[in-house]
């Protein structure tokens, strides 16, 4: 990853939690100069979601594969065989359009990112209200079994306990106040306001 070494914004929370309405936000604001790491998953893609823009969807066999080959900056087992990871290539894609990272990821993931790139890595915690507050928003979603919104609550649970391993943390009680400070931290970050 040589050249142009950019800075890289993880933002993690529970499934629900709003990260992906903040992160698809801030990718809109075109003085941050952000692109969005695309993630990829052996899991089978959901409703309208594209290979090579939303996930890079690949077969468990092809992941097993890669972690083998060291193709991951991170990855992880977040469900019985429903692996998800950052590609190296991923980041030097990025990179060498001249971006910043901006990552819409797990908080094992997030945490992992930070550590590998200490000196230029923001990463940002969002909690939700509530974890009834979770539950009332993944069920809204329709996208997914209540046994898989049970199995994601429980997650949920572990996920909040790493809050305070994060740099930043942002409370989505509200999204327009979450959206201003996701803002501000990213301008800080930058030195916008210096």
């Amino acid at each position: 990853m040589k050249d142009f070494k950019g800075k890289l914004f993880v933002f993690s929370a529970p499934s629900g939690s709003g990260k992906t309405t903040i992160v698809r936000h801030l990718l809109q604001q075109e003085r941050f100069n952000l692109a969005f790491s695309i993630s990829a998953t052996s899991r089978e893609p959901r409703g309208f979601e594209k290979d090579g823009e939303d996930y890079y969807f690949i077969s468990l066999r092809d992941f097993k594969n890669k972690i083998k080959e060291d193709a991951f900056l991170e990855w992880e087992e977040v469900y019985r065989d429903n692996f998800y990871g950052t590609l190296k290539t991923e980041v030097e894609r990025i990179w060498s359009q001249k971006k910043h990272v901006i990552f819409d990821i797990d908080v094992v993931g997030g945490l992992r990112i930070k550590k590998k790139f200490p000196e230029n890595t923001l990463s940002v915690f969002v909690k939700p209200p509530s974890v009834d507050e979770l539950k009332i928003r993944l069920k809204k979603r329709s996208t997914e079994s209540e046994d898989k919104i049970n199995m994601r609550i429980a997650k949920a649970s572990v996920e909040l306990a790493t809050a305070p391993q994060f740099d930043k943390i942002i409370k989505n009680y509200d999204l327009e106040v979450a959206l201003k400070e996701a803002e501000a931290l990213m301008s800080d970050y930058l030195g916008f306001n210096k």
